[in-house]
């Protein structure tokens, strides 16, 4: 019987994530159209709004209902804005594991929201959840995202070689894909303890600009 994640909604100090509507679809489609979400990620371009609202629609429920992932919109509790995502991929519920990924919309960066997201999330997965191992994976350059996976506590574990598939402006002003590395993170239920206090200690989620 395949497990699946509950369709939740986790607060932070001023933060909210929550699934998905569909009043998400134009803020989500500016996201994924910025420079270092098209760098950094596989996300197809242009990423119109049709394109984003079969992904609210479509694509994120079926993750969920297979329990392959989770998707969470990231909005500011004040605002309700949507400055980021956290997706949860390729779980595999016997081993209790899954890998996690964030983006934060240009507009919201350098306010520390993917280090303050990824961290309850982490908690929440390791803790209610009861999951025994969360992965990540940033590209080799990519030292924001790398960032916040020191941030929260991840360890790094090595370097799949060539394994990523990166783009990058070329000098005619058009998108080239090159191939780079990934370095692979885990974060483990022992992990965590004192993440949350190590991050409150050097000031907290603010100090860099982050992204996938």
């Amino acid at each position: 019987m395949t497990s699946t994640f509950p369709n939740i909604s986790i607060s932070t100090e001023r933060l909210v994530l929550r699934p998905f509507d569909e009043d998400d679809v134009p803020a989500l489609a500016e996201m994924m159209n910025d420079e270092q979400v098209i760098a950094w990620t596989d996300v197809g371009q242009p990423f119109t709004e049709d394109d984003a609202h079969t992904w609210i629609t479509e694509y994120a429920p079926t993750e969920r209902s297979t329990g392959r992932g989770l998707a969470l919109a990231v909005t500011e509790f004040l605002t309700q804005r949507l400055v980021g995502v956290i997706q949860l991929a390729r779980t595999d519920w016997h081993v209790r594991s899954t890998e996690m990924s964030y983006i934060v919309a240009p507009w919201a960066r350098g306010e520390g929201y993917a280090s303050e997201a990824a961290l309850a999330t982490a908690q929440w997965l390791l803790g209610d959840q009861k999951l025994e191992r969360i992965e990540l994976r940033t590209a080799a350059d990519n030292t924001a995202s790398q960032q916040v996976a020191q941030k929260i506590g991840c360890i790094s574990e090595g370097v799949l070689r060539g394994a990523c598939i990166a783009r990058t402006r070329t000098a005619d002003d058009t998108w080239t894909e090159v191939r780079t590395d990934y370095i692979v993170w885990s974060l483990l239920p022992e992990d965590l303890e004192g993440a949350a206090e190590q991050l409150a200690d050097t000031g907290g989620f603010t100090s860099y600009s982050d992204w996938n």
